[in-house]
């Protein structure tokens, strides 16, 4: 029976037990990994393949930990090697590149036979990844989204506008605001955000009854999604 913790110390004389074991650990760990990365994901550009390079890298981290093992010269041999390839790989999003590196260090941690200290990270990373997850730890934000509208330019109504923003938002700025029809409407675009308790789809009615009111948008905005 193979002892957990006491598996291997030292990797001058590797055994095929001992690789075999640390390559399973090694999956498993960036499995749980990756499973994470797949359950607290928010955004438009979820790739399967990079779920999956999670997985794989763990693998090769800790087969090339176990080539180096003690010797130096193979240390600087790999580390020439690998200097060879251009990794040209563009992270859109800094939470998928921590990703990436807690399945290298767990790789890592299992090559050298650091196994205890590879488990015990990978459980306190998931878990702090789905914490961060469940309490949107982060997320306040100053604006909801951006309202834009077009009206007469001498419009009566513009009273009745600002009293809606008035009634439905916290705060609100005007960000740009452009000549239509040679001059004769204003294009506004506005930066919103709604009061507690008051309804996006409420507020966007009340803007359209204001009869000089036309192309009305609301565009809402989620901070935790990339496009």
């Amino acid at each position: 029976m193979l002892d957990f913790l006491t598996l291997q110390t030292t990797s001058a004389h590797t055994t095929i037990i001992t690789i075999i074991y640390t390559a399973l650990l090694a999956f498993v760990l960036s499995t749980l990994i990756a499973i994470t990365y797949e359950k607290t994901y928010r955004g438009l550009s979820y790739s399967r393949n990079f779920v999956q390079a999670i997985i794989l890298s763990s693998i090769v981290a800790a087969t090339v930990m176990q080539a180096i093992g003690d010797s130096l010269a193979r240390g600087l041999g790999i580390i020439g090697a690998l200097a060879i390839i251009r990794f040209r790989t563009n992270f859109k999003d800094p939470r998928d590149i921590i990703f990436m590196f807690a399945a290298l260090a767990a790789g890592i941690s299992c090559g050298v036979f650091g196994f205890t200290v590879g488990v015990i990270g990978t459980l306190a990373f998931c878990a702090a990844a789905f914490l961060l997850y469940y309490t949107r730890f982060g997320g306040t934000r100053y604006f909801d989204g951006m309202l834009r509208f077009n009206m007469a330019e001498d419009s009566p109504d513009k009273g009745k506008l600002e009293k809606l923003l008035k009634e439905y938002c916290r705060t609100f700025a005007l960000i740009t605001l452009r000549e239509l029809a040679q001059g004769n409407r204003l294009d506004y675009a506005y930066h919103v955000k709604l009061k507690k308790g008051k309804k996006s789809d409420e507020f966007l009615a009340a803007i359209k009854k204001i009869e000089s009111v036309t192309g009305v948008s609301l565009m809402l905005q989620e901070t935790t999604v990339e496009l």
